[in-house]
């Protein structure tokens, strides 16, 4: 596998980089030949690792976020190997059943993915204002939405950005 690793506002020490061909080798047992992209930022206190593996003309990509770089890897890394399990197991059901859609599949069309899940984030929920929610999210650009407990109803709530860039929606339970 052809790896190549950059890092944004953080220096990509040898032993970040033998972690990283370590854990890809998880991904490479799937093909002969691929390459991944890696690349590792840090965010305020999030340690971030991005992902993206190319291989038989097709194109895997994930994003975790952590505290520790190592656990963002490890995380993206099961992230990724499990969309290709997936994706393997769905081309493998296809070619059993010898369907419509491997005669689909087959033609000269680039393969792309719909009404499937690519990303998973994961979020720390914690007891908060709307108001301080609305400050959090703020100091996550990135971010247009954030879960947390409403401090004053106890109900698990999201507030999100809305299209202007300017305001706040809060969308919570009915009960």
């Amino acid at each position: 596998m052809e790896i190549k690793v950059l890092g944004k506002e953080l220096k990509v020490t040898e032993a970040i980089n033998d972690y990283i061909e370590k854990k890809l080798e998880r991904i490479d047992k799937y093909f002969e030949n691929s390459s991944a992209e890696v690349t590792i930022r840090a965010e305020k206190n999030e340690q971030i690792a991005e992902v993206v593996v190319t291989a038989n003309g097709e194109t895997y990509r994930a994003e975790a976020e952590e505290r520790d770089l190592y656990a963002s890897i490890d995380k993206v890394i099961d992230i990724l190997e499990g969309q290709i399990r997936k994706t393997k197991t769905k081309k493998e059901k296809m070619m059993r059943d010898g369907s419509i859609k491997e005669l689909n599949n087959t033609s000269d069309h680039k393969n792309e993915l719909a009404n499937e899940i690519l990303k998973y984030s994961y979020y720390e929920i914690k007891p908060l204002a709307p108001e301080d929610a609305m400050l959090k999210l703020q100091e996550r650009p990135t971010h247009n939405f954030l879960p947390f407990i409403d401090i004053e109803k106890n109900k698990v709530c999201v507030i999100y950005r809305l299209k202007d860039g300017k305001n706040y929606g809060i969308v919570e339970p009915e009960n």
